[in-house]
């Protein structure tokens, strides 16, 4: 019997180029995520003009949004009426997704905030908490299941950013000093950013997984209404919060090539995820959160002087542990005819994590 996904003449069959996507996506996000917050930190702390946050996250969406706009014609095969049908018969879904799109917009800010303030290895450990507030709300508003060793998980996640957290409260800074010519840097509101980043994750993905289980869609589809939302609601809050900035001095100020680097990819982060939803499992994605964790925690060793204590190692370790334990599914040993869906996948939201 000739193999199912096999391929003549040594071509490689459908399952071969689905894991070589599988591994391959995964592989970039792991480094989009390091750099995403390695970059965000460079250009945030860095000596010279800043540009304004706010500026930043408007032009990720619009990216984004226009990237999925993109995929979606290809989807429809290069028909401008069919696409243009579809997004008009989705309209009242559009309005729905002002929820999410406006607490996406705040947890994009927010990132800012946090990353201009903490070093880029602690955040990548802290904001580890947005699965802690996910699961949290998926319990709440899906009816969600947990497993024991999900709940066991859940714990030693929380312990190991705990521990992170009083070990960054001990005197003796772990990274060396902004230089004098420096923005001035707040670890308290830095900390404060990160809790209310991951407590806006949580919800907001939870939300959209909702709004996708009970109205389907293709995830193209979805981000990029998602994107055109989030777009018109990022340029409300850029008025709203430095509205009189960017009219005194530009919408682009403070740009650079690193500075655009960082908004490119902060809206490549929405589209690998979703690439990433589509062909990879929980267990993998966690792997891939927890590489992500490792390289930031090195390079920020290299690239900002962070010297890394024994009880934050201890701490990284726990949380890495908890992000394994986690993504496990309930049971090896599924019965046979069980077409019930696995809890791993139950919490494979394929929402837009931006910026992770």
């Amino acid at each position: 019997m000739a193999a199912a996904g096999g391929g003549g003449d040594g071509d490689p069959g459908p399952s071969a180029v689905s894991r070589r996507v599988k591994f391959g996506s995964l592989g970039v996000l792991v480094l989009q995520n390091a750099s995403l917050v390695l970059s965000i930190r460079y250009v945030r702390t860095a000596p010279g003009a800043r540009f304004l946050p706010s500026t930043a996250v408007v032009l990720a969406e619009a990216i984004k949004g226009s990237a999925c706009l993109l995929l979606l014609l290809a989807q429809h095969r290069g028909s401008v009426r069919q696409v243009l049908g579809t997004l008009q018969g989705q309209g009242g879904d559009t309005l729905r997704l002002a929820v999410p799109s406006l607490i996406y917009t705040l947890q994009n800010n927010l990132q800012y905030v946090a990353i201009s303030n903490l070093p880029a290895a602690t955040f990548q450990v802290t904001y580890q908490l947005k699965i802690l507030t996910t699961a949290l709300f998926s319990v709440l508003l899906l009816g969600t299941s947990l497993s024991r060793l999900q709940w066991f998980s859940l714990g030693l996640l929380f312990a190991g950013v705990a521990l992170v957290q009083a070990e960054q409260a001990r005197p003796g800074p772990v990274a060396a000093p902004a230089p004098s010519e420096g923005p001035p840097q707040s670890y308290a509101l830095g900390l404060a950013a990160v809790a209310a980043s991951c407590l806006s994750s949580g919800f907001a993905g939870v939300y959209f997984e909702r709004l996708l289980k009970t109205k389907g869609g293709s995830i193209w589809l979805r981000n990029v209404q998602l994107g055109a939302v989030g777009t018109a609601v990022g340029l409300a809050a850029m008025v709203a919060a430095e509205g009189s900035s960017v009219a005194a001095l530009g919408f682009f100020y403070g740009y650079n090539p690193a500075v655009w680097a960082v908004v490119v990819n902060q809206a490549a982060g929405g589209l690998l995820v979703a690439v990433v939803v589509r062909y990879a499992d929980n267990i993998l994605k966690g792997f891939a959160t927890a590489l992500s964790i490792l390289a930031s925690t090195l390079a920020s060793v290299h690239l900002f002087g962070f010297r890394p204590r024994a009880p934050f190692l201890a701490g990284t370790a726990m949380v890495l542990a908890a992000v394994y334990l986690y993504g496990r599914p309930r049971s090896p040993r599924p019965e046979p005819g069980d077409a019930r869906q696995p809890p791993a996948a139950a919490h494979k939201s394929p929402s837009k994590d931006k910026g992770s």
